[in-house]
Order: C-alpha cells, then sequence, then structure tokens
C-alpha cells in the first residue's frame, strides 16, 4: 500500500489529526520545528552573551548589524530552516549538533561571527542548550497558550456564578437532599478552586541550567581559569527569564517541569471533578443545553441533547493527566549523571499540553450552552421539606430543648415529611415567638445561608 500524504485523517494522533485546529496554538512551541527553533535561540543568545562580555577578550563584540542578523536567524526561522537542520541530523545522527553545523553553515557569510564561530556552543554540553530549550518551551506554552485557556474557563464559572448567583436549589451529599445552596454558589466553588490552580500553575518558575558536562564549569575554568563564570552563566539564564540551578549533573533534574506538570494535573484534576457535577445536573434537570442547528444527540434517538462536551472534557483530562503524572513521575529519575530515556519522554510534552488545551476547549464549549432551569430546581426544593430538620434543631439547641436532633431524626430520617406537617411541629416548640415566627417562614428555596453573597464575591 503506498504511502498516503499526510494530512488530518491519516495523522496517527487525534492531537494531529480530528483536533489539530483546536490545539494549533502549541505546535509553535511543542513540535520538532518549535524545539530546534529554541535550541537556535539559546545558541545564538549564548553567542551574543559570550561577544558582550568585555572582560573575554579573544570574543570580539558584535556589530548592531550583527546582532540584528542573530535576531533575524532566530525570529525568521522556517520550516525549510528546520528541514535543514534535519537534514545534517541524518548524517550526524545528533540533533544539537546539527544544529550547530547548520547554524555555523547559515551565518558563514558574516566575516565577524566567522571569526569567533567555533564559539557557537562553546562549552556547552548538549544539555545545556536542550534543558534551556524546554524550559523555554514549557514556559512560552504555559503562558501564551494553556493559561489563556484556563482563564477562559474560569472566567465562564465566574459569569455563571454571578448570573446564578441567587437561583435556590438542593445540595446533595452522597446523592441525597441536603441542605439547599444556589446554582451560582456552586459554580462559584469551582472557580474558586481553579483560581488557587490557575495560580500554581503560573507560579511554578522554570530552571535551566548552563554548567557544562556535568555541572562544575570544567570546560569553561579551562579556557579562562579566572573568569566568574558561575556568575556570567547566571545572568545569561535569568536574561531569557528562567531562574538558574546552580547544583545539577550532566542534565538539569527537572523537579521544576514535575511541579509544573502536576500542578497542571490537580487543575485537570479539579475539572474532571466539575464536569462529572455538570453531567449529573444536566441529567437531573438543573441546566437544559441550547441546542445547536443540525446537531444531532442520536442516531437513533431523535429526542436527545447529549452533554457530549463535558463528556469529551473529561476523557481528555483523563489522557493528559496519565502523560502529565508519567511525566512527574520519570523525569526527576536519571541514572548517575544521565541517561537518554527523558530524551525521548520529553519530546511527548506537547501531548500532556495538547490534551488538557483539547479539554479546556471542551469544557468552554459545554459551558457556553448551559441554561438553567429555575422551575425543576424549585419542583426539587418544594419535594424536601425535611432539609429544614437542621435549621430547627439548631434553633431548638439555641433554646436548651432538650433532645432537638432525636426529635427531628424520628421525624424525618429516611422519609419525607410534608410542609404541614414540620409547621405543625414548629407551632409546638417552646421558643420565643419571633423565632418561632421565623422558622414558620423559612422554606427550603429560602434556607441557603450565604450562598448568594459568596457567589457573587468570586
Amino acid at each position: 500500500m503506498s504511502q498516503a500524504v499526510p494530512s488530518p485523517l491519516t495523522a496517527l494522533s487525534p492531537l494531529d489529526g480530528r483536533y489539530h485546529g483546536k490545539v494549533a496554538g502549541l505546535r509553535v512551541h511543542f513540535s520538532e520545528h518549535g524545539l530546534i527553533r529554541s535550541r537556535v535561540k539559546v545558541e545564538v543568545e549564548w553567542l551574543k552573551a559570550l561577544a558582550a562580555e568585555a572582560s573575554l577578550a579573544e570574543i570580539a563584540a558584535f556589530s548592531p548589524a550583527t546582532i540584528a542578523e542573530l535576531d533575524g536567524v532566530v525570529n525568521t526561522f522556517s520550516t525549510a530552516d528546520g528541514e535543514a537542520v534535519k537534514a545534517i541530523e541524518a548524517t550526524t545522527n545528533h540533533d544539537v549538533k546539527a544544529m550547530e553545523y547548520w547554524l555555523k553553515k547559515r551565518l558563514g557569510h558574516n566575516a565577524e561571527v566567522m571569526k569567533v564561530s567555533e564559539f557557537i556552543h562553546f562549552a556547552c554540553t548538549s544539555e545545556d542548550i536542550n534543558n534551556t530549550s524546554h524550559a523555554l518551551m514549557l514556559a512560552e506554552g504555559r503562558d501564551q497558550v494553556l493559561l489563556p485557556a484556563f482563564d477562559a474557563v474560569i472566567a465562564r464559572f465566574r459569569e455563571l456564578a454571578h448570573a446564578l448567583a441567587e437561583l435556590p436549589m438542593l445540595s446533595r451529599t452522597h446523592g441525597q437532599p441536603a441542605s439547599p445552596t444556589t446554582l451560582g454558589k456552586e459554580m462559584a466553588n469551582i472557580a474558586a478552586r481553579l483560581v488557587r490552580a490557575r495560580g500554581a500553575i503560573a507560579g511554578v518558575a522554570m530552571t535551566a541550567k548552563f554548567n557544562g558536562a556535568v555541572g562544575n564549569y570544567n570546560a569553561h575554568l579551562s579556557a579562562w581559569p579566572e573568569f566568574d563564570w558561575e556568575g556570567f552563566n547566571r545572568r545569561f539564564i535569568e536574561s531569557l527569564g528562567l531562574a538558574f540551578n546552580e547544583y545539577t549533573i550532566q542534565i538539569e533534574p527537572h523537579d521544576a517541569m514535575a511541579e509544573l506538570f502536576d500542578a497542571i494535573a490537580r487543575a485537570n484534576t479539579m475539572l474532571i471533578d466539575a464536569c462529572r457535577d455538570i453531567w449529573m445536573y444536566i441529567s437531573l434537570g438543573y441546566f437544559k443545553q441550547k441546542l445547536k442547528e443540525g446537531e444531532v444527540g442520536s442516531s437513533t434517538m431523535p429526542h436527545k441533547v447529549n452533554p457530549i462536551d463535558f463528556e469529551n472534557a473529561e476523557g481528555n483530562f483523563g489522557i493528559a493527566n496519565a502523560v502529565l503524572k508519567h511525566f512527574s513521575e520519570k523525569l526527576p529519575i536519571s541514572r548517575m549523571q544521565r541517561d537518554l530515556t527523558d530524551s525521548t519522554v520529553l519530546r511527548n510534552m506537547g501531548v500532556g499540553f495538547g490534551h488538557t488545551v483539547l479539554a479546556l476547549d471542551s469544557c468552554l464549549r459545554g459551558l457556553g450552552k448551559l441554561e438553567a432551569e429555575p422551575a425543576r430546581l424549585a419542583a426539587d426544593l418544594d419535594d424536601c421539606w425535611e432539609v429544614l430538620a437542621e435549621p430547627v434543631q439548631t434553633v431548638m439547641r439555641r433554646f436548651g430543648i432538650e433532645n432537638p436532633y432525636e426529635q427531628l431524626k424520628a421525624m424525618t430520617r429516611g422519609k419525607g415529611i410534608t410542609r404541614e406537617a414540620l409547621q405543625d411541629f414548629i407551632r409546638t416548640l417552646a421558643i420565643p415567638a419571633a423565632e418561632r415566627e421565623r422558622l414558620l417562614a423559612m422554606t427550603p428555596a429560602s434556607y441557603v445561608g450565604k450562598a448568594a453573597e459568596l457567589a457573587r464575591r468570586i
């Protein structure tokens, strides 16, 4: 069978097939082209930093024109450039060395650069370039794609919290009727969790090392023994917006990566929880879903409007977490100075990000279709007057009536109670008249505490 021309229909991964349009923003960061471009950026910035250091007399400072050309190599790095690097790699069988050779060839016409061409990749191990590139890719992918996607979902939960702040809803604990809340407060609970989780993701400082083959500046000091390489390399890494890791083996130990992946996985887990709850609210009729013209819910049951967005989101959050948790468990482990088990794993960072972004997109689409059903919510509340056993026995406690809990338990546990029966009981209580009237006026829909206030506050 002949090889099909690559297309979304022939892609092995659904991220590059069925869902390619929804994760397109990640390709610039996590594709093979994105990795090579990041490596080129690190090599170019390293060369510029060396040339700008006056105490390294053997490396002449670059002219503004050469600096502009070096920046242009990074900023205009094309697919054709990436393919040229891969062509060299076919011979070298070493991706970073291929990139170094390509860079020297690309700048071969520039006399200033060629005079110091051996300072391209000076004193570097491949891991210096790779770990810095990976840190840049993760920071950029997080800040430019992942966090905006989280922010859109948080914003929608906050919008629902405010809009539905005062709409009473029967809570369920263990699946059974419990003290009422409001639908907006339930959305606020989710938003609050995600705000904290988002802060944890954003707060991870991506670390990088640039200290040579085994982390001790051996090669650097062999050339300039008196130069403060640690301070210089720290400034270089920090100039890229990264945190400098001063204690490493040959590889950067990936602890910050693991922290980031765990933080994303925790946020994803919160959203799995949210998707399942909203799925249940739709099933209970608390929400209905806006219809989309031409959409089919079932191939045989014409009436169905399925909560597929939340189901798709749940499934993709699960795939993302399976990958992300493997990353965080595997990447901090290396045999002695290094082994290559991390290399192939790191090439899949975009998979974890991709399924997360895909899930966030599905979740947001589902949230955009939700419309509350006040009549259904009210009917549920009106069928559960037993939930007022809690406030009644609590007021009884205040005024010293004996065995209040036990009295209400005998009346209500495992069985419903009518409004009339509950109010008849309240009228027998030896409590101040004003308190009795307050309890008599209470309904399941009014017994929501500070739910509305809390929902509006998020």
